[in-house]
């Protein structure tokens, strides 16, 4: 049974529902090809991901197909694909390294509860703060991941691995201009095993990285006991793997609604995220989130539109993996990692760094996206990477906003009053300065300001303006205060004269 589609998109004349692919052959067939090459890459990295987790790699892989086909029914967006993920992997470990796979299974399972409460909490929305170049530098920081994640598998190999490499990439760049009814990371993966097997060349598989499972998942329920001290244990964990699981998967919605010119539900993809990780944390699994190479695979390399990819994916991958577990486990690792080099090509935004764009651009903006890339990178947590890039935004703009206030004299027409024009946002950034921009001594016994072009936005401005009026109230000078627009004159009202002197 395929899944149905969300409720936004059931109109027939939606070409992207799962309803308009089934009756369009073209469509099913990009669909189901796109699935079966994302199944294939996601069998080297479940089970890469597994080592740095700590477990079987039957553990990675089974939540790879866990988390495929739950979120291609509860998901927000169509054909992005969730599996196990190296973030997860990183924040989960020291759960299995200091108290076993109980353990780890039930943060799992309360990560996907918290990721569920959140959502409905609206931590979805919190993706509007997120600046444009946070987002470049996300996808620059991932296309650099993923072609470092395959430099492994480009050292210390048989000198065939890189021809063969080669030929993948070639297969895949010159096989689209002539046709593209089959995807060319297939083409390319079929073509370079078949040689392999026929000329019996002894080359790194996916068999080297690790044993595929030969039975399907079952039910599992941790074995760790219903009290206080257990949750002190996996609370944490299982807090960070909840808060990167969605950050990521939000992020990679927003890239994939920008490449698809759709719009995708950011809160049902949150909740939907939670549900997938209970399933997933039911079946013995690692957990995980979004996947932004594989997604890439699926909807930029494939062309794939629909939930068919993948629910297909994650089916694909537990058929391949058990009953073809001997054949998939021949497939050189070369053709693999020719399809992430092309991946990691076509994710990086070559138009972010062009001479002509590095130019143009203001050196704050370029800044943003280089912390973002460099701390991406350097942790190898696109988490981590987004919010450093926020927090370099928001120093940026509020370095920029701040210059923009001014303090100007102006002529009252009455020697005996002094009049000044505030203009510009005042928030803790701008309004530090405003206390040393008036004339205390010099100006005659009353003095107007007017904020008629000004805007309060925090107690800081408030304090501010305590301070401006107990300056000339020392020297026997009044101050009239006017001009306020109505959210400021509440917030002015409602604070001043109440936060002390500091």
């Amino acid at each position: 049974m395929l899944p149905a589609p969300a409720p936004s998109t059931t109109s027939t004349s939606d070409p992207h529902s799962v309803r308009a692919a089934l009756r369009s052959p073209a469509r099913l067939r990009t669909e189901v090809l796109a699935g079966l090459v994302v199944a294939l890459a996601l069998i080297p990295e479940a089970i890469s991901f597994s080592v740095i987790a700590g477990v079987d790699p039957r553990v990675g892989l089974f939540a790879s197909f866990t988390m495929a086909v739950t979120i291609a029914f509860v998901g927000g967006r169509r054909a992005m694909i969730s599996a196990a993920t190296g973030a997860i992997a990183l924040v989960i470990s020291p759960v299995m390294a200091q108290y076993g796979l109980d353990y780890l299974i039930a943060t799992v399972l309360l990560a996907g509860v918290l990721q569920i409460v959140l959502s409905l909490a609206g931590v979805a929305r919190l993706m509007r703060f997120i600046p444009r170049m946070v987002m470049v530098g996300f996808v620059n920081a991932l296309a650099i991941l993923i072609f470092m994640a395959q430099i492994p598998y480009l050292v210390g190999v048989p000198w065939l691995v890189y021809p063969l490499v080669g030929l993948g990439i070639a297969v895949m760049v010159m096989l689209p201009r002539a046709t593209t009814a089959v995807p060319a990371p297939l083409v390319a993966i079929v073509l370079i095993t078949g040689m392999a097997l026929l000329a019996g060349w002894r080359l790194p598989d996916v068999g080297d990285e690790g044993q595929l499972p030969d039975s399907l998942p079952s039910f599992f329920v941790p074995d760790v006991p219903l009290t206080w001290e257990t949750l002190q244990v996996i609370g944490p964990y299982a807090l960070a793997m909840a808060l990167v699981g969605l950050m990521e998967s939000l992020m990679t919605a927003k890239l994939v609604d920008d490449i698809t010119e759709t719009g995708s539900d950011k809160t049902r993809e949150g909740w939907g995220q939670g549900v997938a990780n209970l399933v997933t944390g039911a079946f013995g699994g690692m957990g995980g989130c979004a996947m932004i190479g594989q997604t890439m695979v699926n909807v930029r390399v494939s062309g794939a539109r629909t939930r068919i990819s993948t629910f297909l994916a994650g089916v694909f991958l537990l058929v391949l993996v058990v009953a073809l577990g001997d054949l998939v486990a021949s497939i050189p690792m070369a053709a693999l990692v020719a399809v992430m080099i092309m991946v990691s090509v076509a994710t990086f935004d070559w138009h972010s760094i062009a001479p002509g764009t590095l130019r143009r651009m203001p050196k704050s903006e370029n800044l943003v996206m280089l912390a973002t890339v460099v701390t991406t990178i350097a942790t190898h947590n696109l988490a981590i990477g987004v919010v450093v890039g926020v927090l370099t935004a928001m120093v940026v703009f509020a370095r920029r906003v701040a210059h923009f206030t001014q303090v100007v004299r102006v002529d009252s027409g009455d020697p005996g009053v002094a009049r000044y024009r505030v203009v510009g946002e005042l928030f803790f950034a701008s309004s530090n300065d405003l206390v040393h921009q008036f004339d205390y001594a010099g100006d005659p016994r009353t003095v107007v300001i007017d904020m008629s072009d000004s805007h309060i936005w925090d107690a800081s401005t408030v304090a501010a303006l305590d301070a401006i009026e107990r300056r000339y109230a020392a020297h026997g000078t009044t101050v009239d205060i006017h001009g306020l627009n109505d959210a400021s004159r509440a917030r002015h009202q409602q604070l001043a004269g109440h936060l002390g002197s500091m």
